[in-house]
């Protein structure tokens, strides 16, 4: 297929700028593949669609605060640092991304606020890109201890154009959040409460984890018409032994496998075995899922609404079908759901 396929106008009033005020009270359209249906729900109502023996496969991974703001040596000027990945943790090297990019060479230090953090850069990368190095004196715990209070939530400020708030902190986070990798929040997940976790545990629906470390990749632009020509960044992932075992019964008792967003999905996918099972895995992914695509794990996925163009776009779009996409994005755009990572969300049956 190609990228201009996945063009539209989206209003920017439709772009959440908040999330809604309770997890659980998102709206949630349901789109039925088997007959192109689609209803209008409340997300708590996603309870009616799942039953004992069906699974909820769920990314625990966990944002950590990825934005901070040091100041140039010598001019003082003020410059984001947007934590990407760490290179080397025992001498704290880190790829980042600096802005404004043009004022940051190599061999230039930054100092953050009235903390001991220094950084020096060591290589550039990108454009924007940058290796740098923290010249820290204490330990391993010190360290991350000083990043968590220097950092701020790491919003996509592409799209949420709003200063980040004190509640961002604790919303732009699931509710299971466990593993400490991400600079994006799995956003499909953005939508559970304790009280939903419970009833599904009382309908018998099994929730395991996988974990696929978010990286700023999932909002890179596609700029290649041709999208076989397009290449995904690779993020870390985890499938967990007994979370492959909960998901292979359920495969083989014809059960409801549902991947709780785009990351999940892909997680599942980079790790499936010759006979189309779910196998455990520790690894990197680059993989990249686009019209046609034959899902080999899942039969169910839980998404929101995605910006134009976008990878998260092609993915849903492989899962329901193309045409019933569209459709369906025009439906939401009508009927004035909330698009992006605070946004509603959408189940594909």
């Amino acid at each position: 297929m190609k990228l201009s396929e996945f063009k539209f106008d989206l209003p920017e009033n439709l772009l959440a700028q908040h999330p809604a005020k309770n997890r659980d009270e998102s709206r949630l359209m349901v789109l039925h593949r088997d007959s192109g249906k689609i209803e209008h729900r409340t997300f708590k109502d996603i309870l009616e669609y799942f039953g004992e023996g069906d699974v909820f496969v769920v990314n625990d991974t966990k944002v950590f605060p990825a934005r901070l703001y040091g100041n140039k040596e010598k001019t003082g000027a003020q410059i984001e640092v947007f934590l990407l990945r760490e290179l080397n943790k025992e001498i704290h090297l880190w790829d980042v991304l600096v802005d404004p990019a043009r004022k940051i060479r190599v061999g230039n230090k930054l100092y953050f606020g009235e903390s001991d953090m220094v950084a020096e850069v060591i290589d550039n990368t990108t454009s924007r890109g940058r290796t740098i190095k923290f010249l820290f004196d204490g330990s391993d715990e010190e360290f991350y201890k000083a990043l968590h209070d220097l950092g701020e939530t790491p919003i996509p400020k592409d799209f949420i154009t709003r200063e980040t708030e004190a509640a961002d902190k604790e919303r732009y986070q699931t509710i299971y959040a466990k593993h400490t990798g991400a600079v994006a929040a799995p956003s499909a997940g953005l939508h559970f409460t304790r009280e939903v976790m419970k009833r599904l545990e009382i309908k018998g629906v099994e929730v395991v984890p996988v974990t696929l470390h978010v990286g700023l990749g999932t909002f890179r632009t596609v700029d290649v018409e041709d999208l076989t020509k397009h290449k995904m960044d690779s993020e870390n992932f985890i499938v967990p032994a007994e979370s492959a075992v909960v998901v292979n019964k359920a495969l083989d008792t014809k059960k409801r496998v549902c991947a709780i967003g785009t990351t999940s999905m892909r997680a599942m996918e980079s790790s499936v075995s010759a006979n189309s099972r779910l196998k455990p895995t520790e690894g990197w992914t680059d993989k990249f899922i686009f019209p046609p695509y034959d899902f080999k794990i899942a039969n169910s996925l839980l998404t929101n609404f995605h910006t134009p163009e976008s990878t998260l776009m092609m993915m849903a779009s492989a899962f329901a079908g193309h045409e019933l996409l569209i459709e369906a994005y025009q439906t939401a755009i009508k009927e004035k759901y909330k698009f992006f990572s605070y946004g509603d969300a959408m189940l594909i049956l």
